[in-house]
């Protein structure tokens, strides 16, 4: 029964080495520039990296208000954001699991596609499969990512205002030290939040990169390739990153 089985496989990988091939380039691009974009994000100037220097001066300003009405409304609305993803990949993973049950008719309506190749219904069905893994990784990356929005909103919440901070001057000589600990623990924890939405985000890219797999696997690997360009060029190398590199008088600041 094993070797049954085993020649089962080896048959399957036989009859769709090139869409072996695509997977398998897609999963090196998805780690590869995961790990590419998290090691470069330390030594090169990044949307991430510039970011994080900007929530870090956002808690220092945020510690010396006495009314956080605004810095609360604002995390509430990066988690309507993150919540809105959210759901949307639940109502798309939703949608996935009905194309599962009716494989037939998808086929038959993406053989009308130019250079599409035809599939099999096991080949459907694996590459179906493939866009539910990713889209349940998205799923829980948003997930995790709105707990983390959650948990700001209670450090904010729990972090002493200016007028207890002065109340404490004269005892506590190290009182700059101290506000400058917490706003640096706060802004870590809305880099990460932001870090597991972006991920999130980056997933649907790739998933764009997974429909055209049900066309060509060719196009499939050149569509990973292009969408590794486009993450690249915008967290990189994109107009948004130069705006945020300029100092308080529009000059570009240099780059360390």
């Amino acid at each position: 029964m094993s070797y049954k089985l085993i020649a089962s496989v080896l048959l399957f990988f036989h009859s769709n080495w090139l869409n072996v091939i695509a997977l398998i380039w897609f999963l090196f691009c998805f780690n590869g520039y995961m790990y590419y974009a998290k090691k470069h994000s330390y030594d090169h100037p990044c949307l991430a990296s510039l970011l994080h220097k900007y929530r870090h001066q956002w808690m220092l300003r945020m510690l010396t208000r006495e009314m956080r009405i605004a810095d609360n409304a604002a995390i509430a609305n990066l988690e309507k954001s993150v919540a809105f993803f959210a759901s949307t990949t639940m109502l798309i993973l939703a949608g996935l699991m009905t194309i599962l049950g009716s494989t037939e008719k998808a086929i038959g309506l993406m053989e009308g596609f130019p250079f599409s190749v035809t599939a099999s219904r096991t080949e459907w069905e694996v590459k179906i499969v493939v866009l539910i893994i990713v889209f349940v990784y998205a799923f829980f990356k948003f997930t995790w990512s709105l707990r983390q929005y959650g948990f700001v909103t209670i450090m904010v919440g729990a972090a002493p205002v200016e007028s207890e901070l002065s109340d404490e001057k004269e005892l506590d000589q190290n009182l700059n030290e101290k506000r400058e600990a917490l706003a640096k623990r706060i802004a870590s924890m809305i880099s990460m939040a932001a870090n597991n939405f972006n991920i999130g985000l980056r997933t649907y890219y790739y998933s764009i990169a997974i429909l055209t797999w049900f066309i060509n696997p060719w196009f499939f690997m050149v569509s990973t390739t292009g969408i590794v360009f486009i993450l690249y060029r915008r967290e990189f190398k994109s107009s948004t990153l130069k705006i945020l590199m300029m100092d308080d008088f529009g000059v570009p600041k240099p780059k360390k």
